[in-house]
């Protein structure tokens, strides 16, 4: 297993949602949208920790071959514990578990065992008091935007306020912790994700399920590269 390098931490990244995409004609829509993307993001959903089912290992198995992008699996489920090591072995470069599910520590530690780049995720009305002891521990911090399990959902910009919370932590601690957003990320909504703190933009039908893919992913990172200067 031969994971790929996230690169710099806190760099700019657009990481498309594969959920948004032709699962019909995954790998062609992947490579696509290559050259103005950084990561991919793999969202997983048990059906239990929140109401969808989607992908699990045997895709991200499959569409591994088809793209030497950094896969940033998002575990919304249960018991993420008991498919860590069935990711890592797909071709996970690193999975996100959420705070919610409990026995933090124990995912935290399983997963780096692993040799996995490790996040943690909060829902949008988990406070910032519930991920903060572990920002030093993990190397990725997801904040939801919207509640997860559907895509094509409004932006919670009532969020941003955890994701300046983070930022400053970042700042003040030194910490090597990007800062991921997920959940109605468009043209009007990066400039004020990132302004906030976020270098992590996770987005799913503003570039799937536009005409041009292409266009879009480019746009999108044209609108959060302006929003940094």
């Amino acid at each position: 297993m031969t994971l790929i390098d996230a690169g710099p931490t806190g760099s700019l990244r657009v990481a498309p949602s594969i959920l948004a995409a032709d699962f019909g004609a995954l790998a062609s829509a992947v490579h696509e949208i290559d050259s103005e993307t950084d990561w991919l993001h793999v969202d997983v959903m048990d059906g239990h920790f929140v109401p969808n089912v989607s992908i699990g290992p045997p895709v991200v198995q499959s569409l591994r071959p088809y793209s030497t992008k950094f896969f940033d699996c998002h575990l919304m489920m249960s018991e993420p514990g008991r498919y860590l090591e069935a990711f890592a072995k797909a071709g996970a470069d690193g999975c996100t578990v959420h705070v919610e599910v409990g026995g933090t520590e124990s995912l935290i530690r399983d997963a780096r065992v692993l040799g996995l780049r490790v996040g943690l995720a909060a829902n949008p009305d988990t406070p910032f008091e519930r991920v903060a002891p572990f920002l030093g521990d993990i190397d990725l911090l997801l904040l939801m935007t919207v509640f997860p399990g559907f895509g094509g959902q409004s932006f919670m910009g009532e969020v941003m306020t955890k994701v300046s919370a983070a930022r400053r932590e970042v700042e003040e601690h030194a910490l090597a912790l990007d800062i991921e957003v997920d959940g109605g990320i468009d043209l009007a909504t990066t400039p004020i994700a990132v302004r906030a703190g976020a270098n992590v933009l996770v987005a799913g039908s503003a570039i799937f399920g536009r005409p041009h893919p292409l266009d879009a992913a480019r746009a999108l990172r044209d609108a959060a590269m302006a929003s940094r200067v």
